[in-house]
């Protein structure tokens, strides 16, 4: 899935009580992360850099399906064989994402990665694939297929050719998990943006909140909208770059895992929730959905806000966002 950064970040020059903050940008779990911490002087925010670094490099050997030695790729490799032991941690990221799963009706599903890769949105694509072969692309696919054995921490695919993957939801998590242990060793305050998936928490060196730019993909130079995100996560996810166009419709490159059609109908989807986790599994699952029934999901979930980009350009919002009103306009 394509994240583009739709944030513009606040930094306050006014330095208090002596905080100051480091920045640093790097290539992790193959995309773009942003690391940026509050510390009291003396290198404190330095070190935490480095800490949050070493989680998501930790995090990244842990559920990669590109690296051969991690348990996403024995789990993968054993499909249709046997089941595999995995660790705690991995095991109870895969029970919440069947739990989004079933939350959504398949829209978000990790065993998406089963997938017969059939759509090409790199401009090569001069015709639709046949309808046959894009039901047959989804054969292998399916969250409920998977079997967790909560007991003896096993997973398995029960399929050869199953595999899982974590591409919808793994920086989100990785960002998480980055912020929690920051905070619990004492970082006050900080944003970790995963290449659109982004948490922040406690407040900026001047004592404001932060806050993030919601701009329109179509025309990047002008917020619509600042939101303050402390205490929650705010993922955006856009398709407005890669496309096709077949008999007047627009193809976008998040395909629909239950039908192997790609979504329609959106160019963007920005999700606040109390974790960037979970925003990061459902900004994928409204794409699927469409807008109308995307927002009525969302409207469904408590401490979740959703604004879409339709088409057209058009700005849709869930009930509790009113943009008019709620936050300040560029």
């Amino acid at each position: 899935m394509i994240r583009h950064l739709l944030f513009s970040l606040l930094f306050m020059p006014l330095l208090i009580c002596a905080q100051v903050t480091s920045h640093e940008t790097l290539l992790l779990m193959g995309s773009r992360f942003d690391i940026t911490t509050v510390g009291a002087g003396a290198g404190a925010e330095e070190g935490y850099n480095a800490m949050a670094i070493a989680e998501i490099q930790r995090i990244e050997r842990l559920i990669s399906s590109w690296d051969p030695n991690s348990q996403t790729s024995a789990i993968n490799a054993a499909a249709g064989d046997h089941p595999v032991k995995v660790d705690a941690e991995l095991f109870g990221l895969i029970q919440r994402a069947l739990g989004l799963s079933r939350l959504t009706d398949g829209a978000f599903d990790i065993s998406y990665a089963s997938m017969d890769r059939l759509w090409r949105f790199d401009g090569s694509m001069k015709a639709m694939p046949e309808a046959d072969n894009i039901a047959a692309s989804v054969a292998r696919v399916g969250f409920d297929k998977i079997v967790l054995d909560e007991a003896k921490r096993t997973v398995f695919l029960p399929e050869a050719g199953m595999k899982i993957g974590f591409g919808a939801i793994g920086k989100g998590y990785a960002a998480d998990r980055a912020r929690q242990l920051l905070e619990k060793a004492g970082c006050k305050a900080g944003i970790i943006n995963a290449s659109g998936d982004l948490t922040a928490w406690g407040r900026q060196p001047s004592g404001e909140d932060w806050k993030v730019a919601i701009t329109n993909p179509l025309n990047k130079e002008k917020a619509f909208a600042w939101l303050p995100v402390n205490g929650r996560a705010i993922v955006t996810s856009g398709n407005y770059e890669k496309f096709v166009r077949f008999n007047g419709t627009r193809y976008a490159h998040i395909i629909d895992p239950r039908t192997g059609y790609p979504s329609t109908g959106i160019i963007s989807v920005t999700v606040l929730a109390p974790s960037t986790e979970l925003a990061d599994a459902l900004a994928t699952s409204v794409f699927v959905m469409g807008v109308d029934t995307g927002l009525d999901f969302i409207n469904q979930i408590p401490n979740v806000d959703c604004i879409i980009v339709d088409e057209d350009n058009h700005l849709h919002t869930s009930g509790s966002i009113d943009l008019q009103t709620t936050y300040q306009h560029d």
